[in-house]
């Protein structure tokens, strides 16, 4: 009978796209996932995968084998996470792919204290603004914002975040202050564009309760927010940013937030919104022991993070 390892080799390598893929999930080389392919074709007596030097394709015969073991797997990898639970250790490795700027901030501070508490897990960190495929690139957890969740996904939202207008002491010294959101289009705007879609991300102006986009006079624009806070610091404009970003800067007097007035009937308005966080998992059915246990502890400890409730009247 062929041993475990080659049959999770294949499965791993079917699942990922690739035979590099699979060695990187097992933790071992390419050439030794190739040898356990290679060693399961010649114990079923049959060819499972076509490989060409830039894909892979499952045979008739591989097709049938997926659709038998592939299952099979996944019920030993839910009962090792189970056993685990039951031990009360976590363990293995446990890939996190997140928004850069939400990655660095906030995430990574918060990892360590979660690692203390289960020192056999193996964190990994993929800080990214681009869309992750979470079975190619081996991701356990992905977390992103609203707006780049895919249709389908199995979500449980982190946190819902404040955002923030704000510019630099020295821009405000020499442009003034704006003091309702039509003054907002005499400034110099910067703005964010989404590396995963080119899309930029749209400022919440409404009249009388319908969304609007009117000119706004951009200065400068950029796909990394923390590239475009550093603009705003340096006196180019006003940036609207996470309160998880504009935290330091604001308390370090680096950044200054701005309080708009109210709008009255057929005026501008500026919306008050935030930027919603979910966890992202693979398989809706069936969540792991070691991600559910990231994402409680996300849950109880992201509400506590002062750079996440910032307010307006504070």
């Amino acid at each position: 009978m062929p041993n475990l390892r080659s049959i999770e080799t294949f499965v791993k390598a079917l699942e990922g796209g690739s035979i590099a893929s699979a060695a990187r999930q097992l933790g071992i080389s390419p050439a030794a996932a190739s040898q356990n392919i290679a060693r399961l074709e010649r114990e079923l007596g049959t060819r499972l995968i076509t490989r060409t030097t830039r894909s892979m394709a499952l045979t008739e015969a591989g097709e049938r084998y997926l659709a038998r073991v592939g299952p099979v797997l996944q019920e030993l990898e839910k009962a090792q996470s189970d056993l685990s639970q039951l031990h009360g250790e976590l363990q293995g490795r446990l890939r996190i792919a997140c928004m850069a700027a939400f990655g660095r901030h906030v995430l990574a501070p918060l990892l360590p204290a979660f690692a203390a508490r289960h020192p056999r897990l193996e964190l990994e960190l993929l800080v990214v603004d681009r869309q992750v495929d979470v079975l190619k690139e081996d991701v356990d957890i992905s977390v992103r914002y609203r707006d780049v969740l895919e249709p389908g996904m199995a979500v449980r939202q982190l946190a819902a975040v404040p955002r923030v207008l704000c510019a630099s002491p020295a821009y405000l010294q020499a442009h003034g202050r704006p003091q309702t959101a039509q003054d907002l289009l005499d400034h110099a705007c910067l703005l964010y564009r989404r590396e995963a879609d080119g899309r930029f991300m749209r400022w919440p102006f409404s009249r009388d309760g319908k969304r609007v986009d009117p000119q706004l006079r951009v200065t400068a624009i950029a796909s990394d927010v923390d590239a475009l806070t550093e603009m705003a610091v340096a006196g180019g404009g006003i940036v609207w940013i996470g309160s998880f970003i504009a935290h330091r800067y604001m308390r370090e007097g680096l950044l200054q937030p701005l309080a708009l007035g109210p709008a009255r009937k057929g005026q501008l308005h500026f919306d008050d919104t935030t930027l919603d966080f979910f966890a992202c998992f693979r398989d809706r059915q069936y969540v792991p022991t070691k991600v559910r246990a990231l994402v409680d502890y996300l849950v109880e400890t992201l509400p506590q993070q002062p750079m996440l409730r910032w307010n307006a009247s504070a």
